[in-house]
């Protein structure tokens, strides 16, 4: 099948839309913010009526600036965003508890001690930035009635009336039997959730439904969670390679073939995607702030926008002495300790906002360090090079401070949207059952590529300031 895709990446500040022609490129593009609340005590929540509204707004500019009908439709979501939902009206019963929510730890708490065993199972720790905690949470506290599910669920039954979840997404929950990709007896017994209606968990490449939410009768035919979907465009299709995403938090995933790996490095093992039933996986580690620490520098007046990472940044030769570790919602791979607090030290009547930006920047950069280490480390082979996408890519300080302080290539992709690329793919290959995956993903090559430009001795000097500031943290 030839035509058009239309592919909706549903994230955590916002909604973007392609039309996407395997032969012409992207043919038109949407945008429609999305406003999460940040509240006290590490809530963080949104509204999923503006979820749904900012996939119809993003969709209906993609498809206007393309002017042409598309073939099928590609959706890709936050992953651990959970609501509690009425399955007969699809109507909302709770807000939508983010990714980024810590409220679930008392959930948490209470299963300590069976930590290691769900780690085996479902290839996860035990942390509320998960989906089956806040699940846990919400059936607690808020309501008993409805489904509680992960967004994707609930997006894809208005738009569709299927009631779905990708076997990648689903991977995301702590409710999934990693190895048997399907939902674990255990792993629900513990949470509480033995109950529940779940989603009929499917590939990420298949026909779900079809929806007239855009106009004409559109077949939804790709699901997957966001860094999944770019790690898919990055064409990372095996072992050996590893790619970084930088968006709100920033996301490192490396592919691991058909086995799960459930290495002892602190990193997370998980359902990369399952395509006609073959199962890849991948190891993924998080950087839980990343944009929304440069946003935290600009509501402080520090920068005015992220465009000011460069200019400002530049005008300083180094950080000035100063250390920062923007764990300002946790820290997650591989310390999982959600429950800190940033520490910004170091500093003196002479910091300027130069040093705080060029702070900002090594520490989201050296927490990259620590699970691109983590990775390999679990692989048993080094990684060649770093391959990265995402909006804080287009931040020249930041791409050469990565580079710097892990040593390697960092791969800057021409992609400007890899998510949903990658979930064009995926709705390419659920429409076209006879194309494969290499013939369906667009064409890769670095727009740029950041060369270390200091010795290693240096980064291991710069690294070591960084990893004491943890050390401080964490004994804290």
């Amino acid at each position: 099948m030839t035509g058009p895709v239309l592919a909706v990446d549903q994230g955590t500040s916002g909604t973007k839309a392609l039309v996407v022609c395997p032969e012409r490129g992207v043919l038109g593009a949407g945008f429609a913010d999305v406003t999460p609340r940040h509240l006290p005590g590490g809530l963080v929540e949104v509204d999923p009526a503006e979820l749904y509204a900012s996939v119809l707004d993003a969709g209906h500019r993609a498809l206007a600036e393309a002017g042409e009908d598309v073939v099928a439709m590609g959706l890709a979501n936050q992953g651990e965003t959970v609501l509690a939902w009425d399955p007969a009206t699809g109507r909302p019963m709770t807000e939508a508890l983010v990714w980024q929510d810590r409220r679930a730890e008392t959930v948490c708490a209470g299963l300590a001690e069976h930590a290691e065993e769900l780690r085996q199972l479902t290839g996860l720790p035990l942390d509320p930035y998960f989906a089956a905690p806040k699940m846990a949470w919400i059936r607690r506290h808020l309501t008993r009635e409805g489904v509680v599910t992960t967004s994707d669920a609930w997006l894809v039954h208005r738009l569709t009336g299927a009631f779905v979840t990708d076997a990648a997404t689903a991977g995301r929950t702590q409710l999934l039997d990693l190895d048997r990709v399907q939902w674990s007896p255990r792993a629900l017994d513990a949470y509480g959730l033995s109950d529940e209606r779940l989603p009929q968990v499917v590939d990420n490449a298949q026909p779900v439904g079809t929806t007239s939410a855009f106009g004409p009768e559109i077949p939804l035919t790709g699901l997957a969670v966001d860094q999944q979907a770019a790690l898919l465009a990055q064409r990372i299709t095996g072992p050996g390679a590893a790619k970084c995403t930088y968006g709100t938090g920033a996301f490192l995933l490396a592919h691991t073939g058909r086995t799960p790996r459930r290495g002892t490095s602190g990193l997370v093992s998980c359902v990369a995607w399952r395509l006609a039933e073959d199962t890849g996986y991948c190891l993924d580690g998080q950087v839980y702030t990343a944009a929304s620490a440069v946003r935290w520098l600009t509501d402080l007046g520090v920068i005015s926008s992220a465009a000011d990472l460069d200019p400002v940044g530049g005008a300083v030769p180094d950080s000035g002495g100063v250390t920062f570790v923007p764990a300002l919602a946790g820290l997650a791979a591989p310390w999982w300790r959600g429950d800190l607090r940033g520490s910004l030290t170091g500093l003196g009547l002479d910091t300027g906002p130069g040093h705080l930006v060029r702070a900002l920047c090594e520490g989201v950069a050296a927490q990259v360090v620590e699970l691109a280490e983590a990775a390999a480390a679990d692989l048993g082979t080094p990684l060649d090079a770093l391959r990265v996408d995402g909006g804080l890519t287009r931040s020249a300080l930041l791409m050469q401070t990565q580079a710097d302080l892990l040593q390697l290539p960092v791969e800057v992709s021409a992609l400007r949207d890899a998510t949903a690329l990658g979930a064009a793919t995926l709705a390419r290959l659920g429409a076209d059952p006879a194309l494969g995956v290499e013939d369906a993903l667009p064409d890769w090559k670095p727009a740029t590529v950041y060369e270390p430009r200091i010795p290693a001795d240096r980064a291991a000097e710069r690294l070591a300031g960084f990893r004491s500031a943890v050390a401080a943290l964490l004994d804290s």
